[in-house]
């Protein structure tokens, strides 16, 4: 079987912390030669991500303070997937796009298409982000859902080749942001209309 010699098995597992994105915890594995190993890992639900393109071909961002990094960072809509339940049923990423996007921005989108899903840091965290493109804006009205209580957020749009050229400049500079931009240009150069 492919990769058989790669797997590890965990054979244990420890939480060390629980908190609101997940359990921080050491995992025991057992390599297919029988030698175990620790590794220190981030249990995340997963989050969304959201190029939302507004009627004037304006790409939407939110800038905020990101304590990790030391500095306010300019970002594409996002959030984490809830846990709906006490038995850890994790939110639909479908449902959670739309959420997000009003929470963020609010705005909401007539079309959504799914453009990729990928993992932030497989070497330490389970987080997979599911990557959306959200055309046809229109503001929330009247029951907008804003913002997380612990979130301070600005709203931007730039043009995709300003987006693009803040890539180059180091002003955008997370993960999700820069693939979602990359993605959505390179789906925009292959398929023009």
């Amino acid at each position: 079987m492919v990769d058989e010699d790669l797997r590890e098995t965990v054979i244990g597992s420890e939480i060390l912390h629980h908190g609101r994105l997940g359990d921080f915890r050491i995992d025991t594995v057992r390599f297919s030669d029988g030698r175990t190993s620790t590794r220190e890992i981030l249990g995340h639900p997963g989050a969304v991500a959201i190029v939302a393109i507004d009627p004037d071909d304006n790409v939407l961002f939110v800038r905020q303070w990101r304590t990790a990094a030391g500095r306010a960072m300019l970002e594409i809509p996002a959030g984490t997937l809830d846990i709906v339940d006490a038995a850890g049923t994790i939110e639909d990423p479908e449902l959670a796009a739309p959420r997000e996007l009003e929470e963020e921005t609010g705005y909401r989108a007539g079309t959504w298409r799914k453009l990729a899903a990928f993992w932030t840091a497989p070497g330490f965290a389970s987080e997979l982000m599911h990557l959306y493109l959200a055309t046809d804006l229109r503001p929330a009205r009247g029951d907008r859902l804003g913002p997380d209580e612990d979130e301070r957020l600005e709203l931007s749009r730039l043009p995709m080749a300003d987006a693009l050229a803040a890539i180059d400049g180091g002003e955008i500079c997370d993960a999700k942001s820069i693939v979602g931009l990359f993605w959505t240009a390179r789906l925009r150069a292959s398929d023009p209309a």
